[in-house]
């Protein structure tokens, strides 16, 4: 049950340090990604943009550089001089080394002939007056065309400029190099995904594209998202693919300079950098968990130790209240049954001293009445060496040192037991050292002990339901100590029973068949007597208890 609650408050607290520890490191991590990936989009969209906007000026200066050349003919030539196919071819040579870009030049007259043509293509003698630019150019003075195919089927553009000569009316034309124009469109354009095109305000292809159609085709694109001549980016998904668009407008607002660029490609860096971000928060949050549930399981197992410290203390200071109240009463029995066997004593100490008459001496009994008495002061000691014995666990009363024979104690104790061993259908073995050393010690208090472990040993054997048993002694010596074990084969001590063997009360038989003070005595008993008492677990099955005891020489009397 305390396991249980350990380990819940164990989980408890891992739950709530991670909570703490965890979750302000994950939104800290997610608002500093949200804000670097802002920033980044934003720095992405304005790279983008820059470079919309700078290509879209060099088209512009490109456009403008070629009306201004054929604004200058315009100005400086007169019509009638022009309208000479040889002026016009000298003409159109010394432009086209001084300007690139140009395809071919015609003059046309104010009622659409074209009147002189220089250029690869048969279109001298030709009417434009139906034309959309022509129109256009009569009015505004000049022109540059969307994409058409016109007279000669193939998409170019024109740029048209009108000339006046004796108040008449006629335009000069030339066409722009496709090729060089395409070539310029498209130096915007980066990387694999990137893409740079010219869309008119129908959103029809002015110059072909890499990725998305051809002049002249429909486009996705709606440029009025644009605005009105305000430059700006957009992230759209077009044919599936999520593509930033940057729009700048050109030929006054005629014309859209479009730069695309999958985001996928424009944000590696970004994705990139979330990558690495999340695996050090991973690997961040794979720390902290380990640390939080190593550290929380550590202090949680101490506490359980510490715990389980106090619970035996105080299953001692409980022990300790029984025997000290079983002290108080022992005291008080062993006081009330030393007052009469002091009397018993006395008596029979006078009754000695009566059979020293010569009116005893001759008598018939006399010799039984010596005996009596014999009896009479063998059991009164008897009991008194009980009682000493009782105040001695108590109180921890200083050993009575005699001169013992171990083996011969052995041999006694075992006597007194035989018969119930036999009864048992156990056999008492014994492998005694011969002579060992008379010690100094307490005899009758080593035969409660010899008495205790014996009794003990045919209690486990007889409990097995054995047809037989068996219990050995052995005594051996060596230069310092008198060494005792007895050992059974019976069932052995539970494991997780072995550390409160000695301890008072603690009994593995059954309710009512033992109080649990034998061992505990014995333990006490052998402690006082220098010397020390272990236990161990025999294989397969069995127990055995050794005694050493200091090898003390008894005094000369």
């Amino acid at each position: 049950m305390k396991s249980t609650m350990y380990r819940q408050f164990s989980r408890t607290i891992i739950f709530f340090t991670l909570l703490v520890s965890l979750m302000p490191l994950v939104l800290l991590g997610g608002i500093i990604y949200y804000n670097f990936a802002k920033v980044y989009r934003e720095n992405i969209s304005d790279q983008i943009q820059y470079r919309a906007n700078s290509q879209a000026k060099s088209i512009d200066v490109f456009l403008g550089e070629r009306v201004a050349v054929l604004s200058t003919l315009a100005d400086t030539h007169s019509y009638d001089f022009l309208k000479n196919p040889e002026n016009l071819a000298r003409m159109f040579e010394i432009v086209r080394r001084r300007t690139s870009g140009f395809v071919d030049i015609g003059l046309i007259n104010d009622s659409g002939d074209h009147v002189a043509y220089s250029g690869p293509y048969a279109l001298a003698g030709l009417n434009y007056f139906a034309t959309d630019w022509f129109d256009v150019v009569m009015r505004k003075g000049q022109h540059v065309s969307d994409v058409f195919m016109g007279f000669r089927k193939s998409p170019h553009f024109i740029i048209a400029v009108r000339g006046i000569t004796n108040g008449k009316n006629w335009i000069l034309r030339t066409t722009i190099d496709p090729d060089i124009f395409q070539n310029m469109v498209q130096t915007a354009q980066i990387g694999r995904s990137g893409d740079a095109f010219i869309i008119n305000r129908d959103g029809l292809y002015q110059t072909d594209t890499r990725f998305s159609g051809h002049i002249l085709e429909k486009s996705n694109i709606d440029p009025s998202i644009f605005g009105a001549g305000t430059p700006n980016t957009e992230k759209m998904k077009i044919e599936g693919k999520k593509k930033y668009y940057a729009g700048a407008w050109l030929k006054n607002n005629d014309w859209l300079l479009v730069i695309s660029q999958e985001s996928g490609e424009e944000m590696g860096g970004l994705l990139a950098t979330r990558n690495f971000a999340i695996i050090i928060l991973v690997l961040g949050c794979a720390a902290i968990i380990y640390t939080t549930i190593a550290t929380t399981r550590m202090t949680v197992k101490k506490l359980e130790q510490a715990n389980k410290g106090i619970d035996e203390l105080n299953s001692q200071l409980m022990q300790s209240d029984k025997l000290a109240a079983l002290g108080k009463m022992a005291a008080g029995i062993a006081h009330e049954i030393n007052n009469p066997l002091a009397v018993i004593g006395e008596k029979a100490g006078w009754m000695r001293d009566l059979l020293m008459d010569e009116e005893f001496k001759n008598s018939e009994n006399f010799r039984e009445y010596s005996v009596s008495i014999d009896k009479i002061e063998e059991h009164v000691e008897r009991a008194r060496k009980i009682t000493h014995n009782m105040l001695g666990f108590i109180r921890k009363m200083e050993p009575r040192l005699d001169d013992v024979d171990v083996n011969q104690v052995l041999i006694q104790t075992t006597d007194l037991l035989q018969n119930q061993a036999r009864l048992s259908n156990i056999t008492i073995r014994k492998d005694l050292q011969p002579g060992i050393p008379i010690v100094a010690s307490d005899q009758s208090q080593l035969q409660q002990v010899f008495l205790n472990l014996i009794t003990n040993a045919i209690d486990a054997v007889e409990g097995v339901h054995k047809k037989e048993g068996f219990i050995d002694i052995r005594t051996w010596n060596n230069a310092a100590h008198v060494f005792i074990e007895i050992e059974d084969d019976g069932p052995g001590i539970p494991k997780e029973y072995e550390r409160k063997v000695f301890d008072p009360f603690f009994t593995t038989k059954e309710t009512g068949k033992g109080t649990g003070l034998g061992l505990s005595i014995s333990h006490n008993i052998i402690e006082k007597l220098g010397g020390v008492i272990h236990f161990e677990n025999k294989t397969p099955h069995g127990a055995a208890f050794t005694i050493k005891l200091p090898l003390v020489k008894p005094e000369r009397k």
